[in-house]
């Protein structure tokens, strides 16, 4: 253990930590960036990080409204909150491919107990499974592996001295993406679509006209919105006029039309949607792949590390600041959930598949926590994690005889419950890593982390639903890339039906991209998706630049917690608060009624119009100086 090291609050000072005021605070927090990173995920098959806005909302209100001079408590909430966003992300990246197949009439749509179980049970593993593997990677790796969102998420409660100044941001942020969602899905004045075509290259190039785009730009930074932006360039300005030039009167498989009239009727949309995005899955599929492969001796420290945790972890006799949840229940509890997955009707896996995710989801979680600890939570390749889990569950299910529907939803639950698991591990030792700096108790956190973790599985239950039936997903305003991403490798492993070409032709995209040094999962993911997402992030990350260049001229760099990806952070939720009030107006049938978009239209000059605002707004923020 790490004795040198003297948290912010004494180990021997006991101060308001697992209050009611912070527990009902995290459970809001939970609610709304939980269901505001589903939302953005289903858009753009990326989520971002809710711990730091939500360190910032609860320093705001225990600090400046309540006046309580309490930083545990503060963490508490953020602990609490931040394990909505992680469940969501985990739930996102899988679970909308059995309504995808309850649409192909497949199987039946799942019901809200089904998702919730699932959710529940990917959840409260990931956290049971990181509490032995605390003293191994938090503790004893203190000042080896950074943690960046959770170090960072420390220093902004740190620094609650400001009296909360920086929550102005988030909330600034939350209602201005609110007005522009309303006036783009809401009253439907101003175009959500900028669309440009080029004749000579017969395609297109678009760009979205929504705030939390440009905020998951600005805060990926200008490598990684570029990186997306040139896998859309390359899909959209070099493959589309390629097939189509090349192509011709060719009917090429899975298009059951000749390619010059698949394009003649819909567009180069229609290219894609029929080819590119096949390249696209095998690029992000090699992508996941080539990051585990490279990971590999991390992986094993991590597995050896987290067997020594285990035989390590003991609570006799020791201080508040190392008291960990009591291995007997944590034990208990595993074995608990792991029969509930097996005999529960409503979660569709066998014995088998309910081995392989204990066996994979303490692998992974163990993985996911040391990943998380050196590049941070944005960097951590939870759907590789789940690509190959579902490769290897697929075709252990197919070998043992379990094929067809059942073999197929089963192959979902497993990947479904370990991406929870990954991702609910990577924000847990996130959460954990903050406490340790501030002197939290460790029990009372990892309390406050299931918690969490069964309000988020509800609520992400209630908005996957909600969200199907106003938009549905696989639609234009809901791609669920990720999602249909499992579907594919699902149903390709399982029939063979997949078009194999050209999987394999984005698989050599991806080691091309690998061989010249450039990440390979962000230029995947720019071109599996739409060019139109990725240029809009494209503009968020050439604001980050010009944010970034300022502060180094002014000898100061704009770090995690600056009031630009603040702003930011407040725009996504605020964008996805306003989704899914529009959802529940829509399923309601009253979304008509606030639809004007027949009365009045702004046309392409509402939207350029409307661009310009947004990019200015994160602009003024970005670039304003800090008291």
């Amino acid at each position: 253990m790490n004795k040198e090291f003297k948290p912010y609050v004494p180990a021997d000072k006991i101060t308001p930590e697992f209050t009611v005021t912070s527990i009902i605070m995290g459970i809001l927090l939970a609610v709304v960036f939980g269901g505001a990173n589903a939302y953005l995920g289903l858009r753009v098959g990326m989520t971002v990080s809710a711990s730091i806005p939500a360190a910032v909302i609860s320093m705001a209100v225990i600090r400046v409204i309540m006046r309580k001079d309490s930083i545990l408590e503060s963490n508490m909430v953020q602990t609490i909150g931040s394990a909505g966003e992680s469940l969501a992300a985990g739930a996102i990246f899988t679970m909308p491919a059995l309504f995808l197949w309850a649409k192909e009439g497949v199987t039946e749509s799942p019901s809200l107990l089904t998702i919730s179980l699932i959710a529940l049970c990917g959840g409260l593993l990931g956290v049971l499974f990181m509490v032995p593997l605390r003293n191994a990677l938090i503790v004893k790796e203190h000042g080896v592996l950074p943690y960046p969102e959770g170090t960072a998420c420390a220093e902004v409660l740190l620094a609650g001295e400001e009296g909360g100044a920086s929550a102005s941001s988030v909330f600034a942020g939350m209602g201005i993406a609110a007005l522009f969602k309303f006036l783009v899905d809401g009253i439907k004045v101003v175009p959500g679509v900028i669309t440009a075509p080029l004749k000579a290259l017969k395609t297109e190039f678009s760009a979205e006209v929504y705030p939390a785009l440009i905020g998951v730009g600005y805060i990926c930074g200008p490598k990684i919105a570029s990186y997306m932006f040139a896998g859309g360039i390359l899909g959209w300005l070099v493959l589309i006029p390629a097939i189509i030039i090349f192509g011709g009167e060719t009917i090429l498989y899975p298009g059951t039309e000749s390619i010059s009239a698949i394009y003649a009727a819909n567009g180069a949309s229609a290219i894609w949607g029929s080819y590119i995005r096949y390249i696209g899955a095998g690029a992000v599929a090699a992508g996941g792949i080539i990051s585990l492969i490279k990971t590999f001796p991390t992986i094993v420290v991590t597995f050896i590390d987290a067997v020594k945790g285990m035989a390590g972890s003991k609570n006799g006799g020791m201080k508040r600041t190392d008291k960990d949840l009591d291995m007997r229940f944590i034990i208990a509890a595993i074995l608990g959930i792991t029969l509930l997955i097996w005999l529960l009707p409503q979660i569709p896996v066998t014995l088998l598949g309910a081995v392989m995710i204990v066996i994979f989801g303490f692998f992974f979680g163990a993985v996911s926590s040391r990943m998380v600890g050196i590049v941070g939570s944005s960097n951590n390749p939870v759907s590789g994690m789940a690509i190959a889990t579902l490769l290897f569950a697929t075709l252990c299910l197919k070998l043992t005889g379990d094929t067809g529907v059942h073999g197929m939803t089963g192959a979902i639950g497993i990947g479904s419950v370990i991406c929870i698991v990954a991702a609910m591990a990577g924000d847990t030792s996130q959460d954990l890593k903050t406490g340790y700096i501030l002197g939290a108790t460790p029990k009372k956190q990892q309390i406050g982390e299931l918690i969490g973790a069964v309000i988020s599985a509800f609520t992400i239950g209630f908005v996957l639903i909600l969200l199907d039936k106003a938009y549905g997903f696989g639609s234009e305003a809901l791609s669920a890339p990720q999602a249909t991403l499992m579907k594919m490798i699902i149903e390709g492993v399982m029939g063979g039906n997949l078009p194999w070409g050209l999987v394999f032709i984005g698989v050599f995209i991806a080691i091309v991209i690998e061989i010249l040094g450039i990440p390979v999962l962000p230029v995947a993911i720019g071109l599996y998706l739409p060019l139109e997402l990725s240029s809009t992030i494209m503009l968020g990350g050439v604001v980050r630049y010009f944010a970034d260049r300022k502060a180094k001229k002014e000898g100061k760099a704009d770090g995690d917690a600056g009031p630009g990806v603040l702003f930011c952070s407040g725009m996504i939720a605020g964008e996805g608060l306003v989704g899914i009030i529009l959802a529940i107006l829509a399923v309601a049938g009253i979304s008509d009624k606030f639809d004007f978009s027949g009365a009045v239209s702004t046309g392409l000059v509402g939207g350029i119009v409307l661009m310009i605002l947004m990019v200015g707004c994160v602009a003024r923020f970005a670039m304003k100086k800090e008291k």
